[in-house]
């Protein structure tokens, strides 16, 4: 049967809520038309919907959608079935999938499904990563202002470039800093080691113009306003950062319990006092180097 990617391109205004809604309700009359409806994202940002669908025609799979909620895609194209495989695997696996999560200010990823498309709750755990510019005052001192400027943009190309490749969602920069949240343990702390690897690569090409920056992560469940994260993972994130060397990761224990399996290297870095904390907080050592 063939397969199509549908897209609606008029979904500003929408919430997470209501594309879950919708899907749920093409589940229940799918059937009806021999559709199977198949993963599902939103792009709240761009406000646009993108839905992969098996379906016997272009026609069955609209009469779905005008059935069971009246949303009708904008443009409807058939998608070669060996890409949908090559990234998704087969539509049996595409359609049963583990469950995910998505934070209500991520663009771009995927809506929370569990088997069968089911739609689950957010969970809200997020993992939090802080990145920071070792002594940038003194680069500034040393190169000037332009020459200064021009290498972190470098930083935040390879920064921005590797958060998109590991699902990151850039919450915001401070100065030449910045917070970056997570859905997935593993995609954090592999975000984190391939920024630090980035950074190394560009100072072996260019001798003269080294980045290094320290890293934190931390995971919890910070409140979230106006796209931006608060409470005590990011404070933890935060101060594990300005704890940290310059090129070391230092990360909670709980990203450390979290990755369990993951095959990462951590080393314990010990009880740590950190400030704004009561007690002191241990912390480990993602080891990066080849």
């Amino acid at each position: 049967m063939p397969i199509y990617m549908d897209v609606h391109n008029k979904a500003q205004g929408k919430t997470v809520d209501d594309v879950v809604q919708a899907h749920t309700q093409d589940l229940q009359v799918q059937g009806q038309f021999g559709v199977r409806y198949l993963r599902y994202w939103f792009n709240r940002e761009a406000g646009k919907i993108f839905c992969l669908v098996e379906a016997p025609s272009v026609v069955a799979a609209v009469s779905v959608h005008e059935k069971a909620h009246g949303m009708l895609p904008d443009e409807i194209i058939e998608v070669d079935k060996t890409l949908v495989q090559a990234f998704l695997g087969s539509a049996e696996e595409a359609a049963d999938v583990e469950p995910s999560t998505l934070p209500a200010g991520m663009s771009g990823d995927e809506l929370p499904e569990g088997p069968a498309g089911t739609p689950v709750l957010d969970t809200a755990l997020r993992m939090i990563l802080f990145t920071d510019i070792e002594g940038s005052t003194a680069m500034t001192q040393r190169m000037g202002d332009e020459a200064a400027h021009r290498l972190v943009q470098e930083h935040n190309v390879i920064v921005r470039n590797t958060l998109r490749q590991h699902r990151g969602n850039e919450v915001k920069t401070i100065g030449d800093a910045f917070m970056i949240s997570f859905v997935s343990p593993r995609h954090a702390v592999e975000c984190a080691i391939a920024i630090q690897r980035g950074l190394d690569e560009f100072g072996r090409q260019e001798p003269g113009h080294a980045v290094r920056v320290r890293a934190g992560l931390s995971a919890g469940e910070p409140v979230e306003e106006k796209q931006d994260f608060f409470g005590a993972a990011v404070q933890l994130a935060s101060r594990a950062c300005a704890h940290a060397q310059p090129g070391q990761i230092l990360a909670s224990s709980v990203i450390r319990d979290l990755c369990i399996g993951k095959m990462f290297d951590f080393s314990d870095a010990g009880a740590v006092p950190l400030k704004g904390f009561g007690e002191p907080v241990r912390l480990y050592e993602v080891l990066w180097q080849r």
